[in-house]
């Protein structure tokens, strides 16, 4: 088969089939709480967004899940009862959107909360191994809303040589593919990963990797500095002043400008780099300090930018980047963006702007590659994970 003929084949992957009401659930990297979209997928591959709602984790959960992310030694037993009582909160997070649309999901797609990602194979036990662990009880959820959940949707794409990340590329593809523009998907969750997409990609086309640490440092400084969840539409990083040579040497980490296909968790931008941060920040003030970290955000986007996604694209065509997650409201960050960005012909676009909340995105992605996995069809983009094959995601908790 032909790279044009294979393009089609599975682009025409959303079609022929009985429209189903899904509903997607994810939980991030800034571990704050629960996304929930519930989508209409029509037989004719068009997907429609019912409804929306965000539910914070309570401060216990959340302090158990940042335990067991940043590698704390954890009893199993608490490791054990942290995925059930994840479970009860996801069924919780559905039943009640699905209770405020007045409707039924036939389908879930459960991300699950992500507590250790290690992409790179390392020496464990007298072999070189990689691992992705998503927690998170589907059985509950199953037994709960009675419905089939499709659940563990990264380790099929890690066992064919991925990174197992991104995932949303897929539906980047299926919104945003452009006859005559470039489209970048950049979504802004505890880490920024983006979708590059040449005008009139195929799927072989496509371009996608984490860049960098967005929300997770950022929140995590707010907390720290503040004693605040997070910096409201970047008000307090916008009162500071950026350290440049603090900057330059966050800058010189070599994840920046190692090549795709990449990806990046707490491993690498958890608690202790931003302690490794504050010391190089000596005693500069806690303004400048989150300016700085925002700044750094802003920066690794824009260098991922000049550094991969410029030469992918088409060069005499013109280029919108979308914008989406929590940190698309950090109207400072944002603003940083189009800074860097606009000057090289790029149109920096909140994605509400195209008809989906900036919060909802990813929740929709694992809705739609619940979808695939239920119908057997491959959900993974090897151009973006490095994967040797398109493979099915997941696994299947029938109710």
């Amino acid at each position: 088969m032909n790279k044009a003929s294979h393009a089609t084949s599975r682009s025409s992957q959303l079609v022929q089939s009985k429209p189903m009401t899904i509903a997607g659930v994810m939980s991030g990297t800034s571990a704050d709480g629960i996304d929930v979209a519930i989508v209409r997928i029509g037989s004719t591959g068009r997907i429609k967004l019912l409804g929306h709602r965000a539910f914070p984790y309570p401060r216990a959960v959340r302090n158990a899940i940042l335990r067991a992310m940043e590698n704390a030694a954890l009893p199993v037993a608490e490791l054990s009862l942290l995925n059930w009582r994840l479970g009860e909160l996801y069924a919780d997070a559905v039943e009640a959107t699905a209770n405020t649309l007045n409707l039924k999901p036939q389908l879930v797609g459960l991300h699950g909360q992500t507590i250790y990602h290690q992409a790179v194979a390392a020496p464990f036990l007298g072999s070189s191994t990689r691992a992705t662990w998503q927690t998170g009880e589907a059985s509950v959820v199953a037994e709960r809303l009675r419905v089939p959940v499709v659940s563990d949707l990264r380790p099929a794409d890690m066992a064919a040589g991925g990174q197992a990340a991104p995932l949303v590329p897929m539906l980047d593809y299926t919104l945003f593919r452009h006859p005559t523009r470039n489209r970048i998907l950049l979504n802004l969750g505890g880490i920024a990963n983006l979708t590059a997409m040449p005008a009139a990609a195929s799927l072989e086309d496509l371009l996608a990797f984490d860049t960098g640490p967005a929300n997770m440092v950022i929140d995590t400084l707010m907390q720290r500095l503040f004693r605040k969840k997070l910096d409201a539409y970047g008000r307090t990083a916008a009162r500071g002043q950026i350290l440049q040579r603090v900057l330059d040497e966050l800058l010189r980490n070599p994840y920046f400008s190692a090549p795709p296909p990449k990806s990046c968790g707490r491993e690498q931008f958890g608690s202790a780099y931003v302690d490794r941060l504050l010391e190089l920040c000596g005693d500069a003030s806690s303004l400048d300090i989150l300016a700085t970290t925002t700044a750094l955000t802003a920066s690794t986007i824009a260098a991922a930018y000049v550094r991969f996604c410029q030469p992918h694209l088409n060069q005499s065509t013109a280029t919108d980047l979308i914008v989406s997650g929590g940190g698309a409201r950090n109207i400072h960050l944002v603003g940083l963006l189009r800074a860097a960005l606009e000057p090289l012909r790029v149109k920096v676009i909140d994605i509400g702007e195209r008809g989906i909340p900036a919060e909802a995105k990813e929740a929709v992605a694992f809705a739609l590659l619940a979808w695939l996995t239920w119908h057997q069809r491959p959900g993974n983009v090897p151009a973006a994970t490095g994967a040797s094959r398109p493979v099915i995601l997941g696994k299947v908790t029938y109710a």
